[in-house]
Order: C-alpha cells, then sequence, then structure tokens
C-alpha cells in the first residue's frame, strides 16, 4: 500500500479487536493482516493477503502488482503461492528452532504488544509466546527429520533468488509484483529480525539483503508498462526458482491435496530425498485449486506455453484435470 499509494491506517495487534472496532462480520479464519474495506457503503473485514491484494487490484487501478501479460500473471500467483506456503515453513522454522532466534522472539514479540509491560508481566509473556510458538512447529512441518530439507531449500533459495535479482530489480522486471511482496513478507522476519537466517543470507546473499531493505517502502518509484518483462525472459530469469517449486513444493501440495480428498489426518511424501510427513490442512487443498482455478482463465495458446514450462520445470503435475 506505501507503493500504490493508497491513503491507510495502521493499527496493531489482535484483529480481532479490529472486528469488533467495525462492528463487522468475522472473516474465516482470521489471519493476519486483516484489513476493513468499505464495500458498497458498508464496512468489510477481509483477510489474508492474496484475496488482499487482489481486492486493491480491483479497488484502484495505479501502480498495480499483477503483471498485465496472463502468462505473467500466472507465473507470479504460483510464485506467491509459493512464499505464503513454504517460505514461511523456513521462516517459522528459523524463528522458532534455534536457540537464538527463540530467545530474541520471545523477548521482542511481547514488547510488541504493550511497550510498557512491567518486568514480571513481560517474562511470563515471553515464556508463553516461546513455549506456544515452539509447540507448533508441527503446523509447517518442522522437526529433526526435515529440519534438514528446510535448510537446505532455504540455502538453495537465496541463490537462487539471487539469480534472479542479478537480472531485473524485481521477479518480473522493474517493477514489484505481488509474488516479489509475498517473498518480502517472509523475509522481513528471515533477514529483517531472526540472527540465524539473516546470518546466512549476508553470507550467501549480500544482494537480497539489500533488496528486502529496498522493498520495505517503493513510493518513490515511477513505474511504466514497459517495465514488466516479457514471458520469454521471465522463463530464463525464474527457471531456477521455480525448479525449487518442483522440487520441494509441489509434492507437498499434491500429498496434502490426495490426503484432504480421502479425509486422511496426516500425509506422507518424499522431499528433496528424505520423508517427511505433516498433518493435512483443507487450505492447502484449496491453495492448489485455485492455482488451477488461474490456469483455466488462460486461453489455449497462454495454456500451452505455461504447460511447456512447468513441465521443464518439474511442475507439470501442478496442473490437474480440468
Amino acid at each position: 500500500m506505501r507503493y500504490r499509494r493508497i491513503p491507510h491506517v495502521i493499527e496493531w495487534g489482535d484483529p480481532r479487536d479490529l472486528i469488533r472496532k467495525f462492528d463487522v462480520e468475522e472473516p474465516k479464519p482470521v489471519l493476519l493482516p486483516v484489513m476493513i474495506f468499505e464495500v458498497d457503503g458498508q464496512h468489510q473485514a477481509i483477510t489474508d493477503s492474496t484475496p488482499i491484494i487482489r481486492h486493491l487490484e480491483a479497488e484502484f487501478t495505479a501502480r498495480g502488482v499483477i503483471p498485465s501479460d496472463p502468462k505473467l500473471a500466472f507465473l507470479n500467483y504460483v510464485l506467491e503461492d509459493f512464499a505464503d506456503e513454504w517460505v514461511t515453513k523456513y521462516m517459522f522454522h528459523y524463528r522458532w528452532h534455534f536457540k537464538d532466534d527463540t530467545e530474541k522472539a520471545g523477548t521482542i514479540l511481547p514488547l510488541l504488544h504493550g511497550i510498557t509491560l512491567d518486568n514480571d508481566s513481560h517474562a511470563a509473556f515471553k515464556k508463553h509466546v516461546s513455549d506456544w510458538q515452539t509447540s507448533r512447529l508441527w503446523v509447517v512441518g518442522s522437526n529433526e527429520t526435515t529440519a534438514p530439507i528446510i535448510e537446505a531449500s532455504y540455502k538453495r533459495f537465496l541463490g537462487q533468488l539471487d539469480h534472479c535479482l542479478s537480472q531485473h530489480s524485481f521477479l518480473f522486471g522493474n517493477r514489484p509484483s505481488s509474488a516479489d511482496y509475498a517473498l518480502f513478507g517472509q523475509l522481513s522476519a528471515l533477514i529483517g529480525f531472526d540472527p540465524t537466517s539473516r546470518a546466512l543470507a549476508h553470507e550467501i546473499s549480500p544482494r537480497v539483503v539489500a533488496w528486502q531493505d529496498l522493498m520495505e517502502d517503493l513510493s518513490g518509484l515511477e513505474p511504466s508498462e514497459s517495465d514488466w518483462i516479457n514471458f520469454e525472459d521471465a522463463k530464463q530469469n525464474l527457471l531456477s526458482l521455480f525448479q525449487e517449486v518442483g522440487k520441494v513444493y509441489l509434492p507437498a501440495l499434491l500429498a496434502n491435496s490426495q490426503a484432504v480428498a480421502q479425509e486422511e489426518k496426516t500425509w506422507t511424501a518424499e522431499i528433496d530425498g528424505a520423508k517427511w510427513e505433516q498433518r493435512s490442512f483443507p487450505y492447502q487443498a484449496k491453495c492448489l485449486k485455485w492455482i488451477n482455478d488461474e490456469f483455466q482463465t488462460l486461453n489455449e495458446s497462454d495454456q500451452k506455453q505455461i504447460k511447456e514450462f512447468l513441465t521443464k520445470t518439474g511442475n507439470g503435475e501442478i496442473i490437474t484435470a480440468k
């Protein structure tokens, strides 16, 4: 919203307080962020970054973050989903798996809820947050078995993003897309806050560290339609990043979707040569469906070109039968 120069007010804290303040229906599920929009003269709460961004695209036309080429828009959608659902595994794992990171997060996060907390309340809040979050590592599938998979993927991802940014300022050219912002959201924690993952980023890609800082406020950027790259350039620039999607995220998407369809509580898949077991989540099954819905909006020629690229990068199975 800074980049798009859309006037807004931020209120930090529990989103349910904001929902009660505006007396609106609670969205399901309540995820961060929650935004209150005025729709047809009535306030409405919208949650989850992907639908929020699309709502903003429909309401405001200037400085949009969805590429105008439908093929680029599809690739952007897949990378946005990858950031939201897989790169978040890096973020949650590094914050709550390592002692130094847990200590920092446990100390600082309570103070963000109330800077005037007295010392005893702060200590109690710190213990509560740290114990609660470390006990929830299973949500992203982080454990002693999967830790090497997550960490190896994060390191590869930094190198892949470094390559992309060595060619263009952003994933799809010289203006940011919603996928750029999705990655930035995770990297704001991985690079901007948590010590272990930040040190790795400095070692592997100072370029990505600098990019994360620049993404914080792009309100001074003056984008034009010509700033989007063409599809041929995008295929070259994003090749390795999409290979990572196919290597780690696609097996998880497919296994989870199958488990949800069969009403199984957990799923197991081989990811990066190792066994990954995790609880099934209906939301991730919806993610796969939404990717396919986006694909179905393409014309026949665009679908053919996208399928060829997806197959080349190991993602052919992400498109299921219509």
